[in-house]
Order: structure tokens, then sequence, then C-alpha cells
């Protein structure tokens, strides 16, 4: 029994001499770069996929392809069934995708109904902040 503990304590040493060793001898300092600029925070990514400007004609399709029939119908000429499909691709969204479908749909066109338009936009400012 004391030699298992003795054994343990020897190879706990030896690693804890062997890390100290290997960190003493890299002095090397990480670069920490600091983006002052207010537009862009630096992790493009998550700007992009958060920005509501479209950068490219090409248009992401989130399972909707039927909404492409609603395309230059104004939000108030809408009837209840078109109003429903948009409403239910919506609601069946993460909220990480939803600035991209917004992206989608000023490509392909369509305007939605200003109390969807509202909850879609609260969604990006939320994950925004």
């Amino acid at each position: 029994m004391w030699i298992l503990i003795l054994i343990l304590l020897f190879f706990g040493g030896l690693l804890y001499a062997l890390t100290y060793m290997n960190r003493r001898n890299k002095n090397e300092e990480s670069e920490i770069t600091i983006n002052d600029n207010g537009e862009c925070c630096g992790a493009h990514e998550v700007c992009e996929r958060d920005s509501l400007l479209n950068a490219s004609d090409k248009a992401e399709y989130f399972d909707d392809e039927d909404l492409d029939s609603l395309s230059g119908i104004a939000p108030e000429k809408m009837n209840e069934t078109q109003m429903r499909q948009l409403s239910d691709v919506f609601y069946t969204l993460r909220e990480s995708d939803v600035a991209a479908w917004l992206r989608s749909l000023q490509v392909r066109n369509i305007q939605l109904p200003e109390s969807i338009r509202e909850e879609a936009l609260l969604i990006v400012s939320e994950r925004r902040a």
C-alpha cells in the first residue's frame, strides 16, 4: 500500500517538474490585438451572421421554397393563408437563423407583415446585445 502511494507521489512530482521546466523554457508572449473599429467586432462570422444587410444576391432557403409565391405582394394585400405560411416558417426557425432568413427574404423580394417583422427584429437585436 505504501509502495503504491510512493510510486504515485514520485510520478506526480516528475510530471510537475517536467511541466515546470517546459513552461519555463517557453518565454513566448501571446499577442493580443484590440479592434477599435466600431463597425466590426473582429469576429466576422458572427457579425455577418447577425447582420441584416445583404452581402450577396444568393437566397438561402430554410425549407421555405413555397414562400417564393409571395414575392412582390404587399403585406396588407396578403390573405390569411399567406400570412400563416410566413408565420409557420418564422416560428419554426432557430433564433440564430432569423437574421439569415430576413436577408433571404430581402433577396427574394418577400415583405413581412408588421407583427412578424417586429418580432424578428426584436430577436435579432437581442442576439446582438
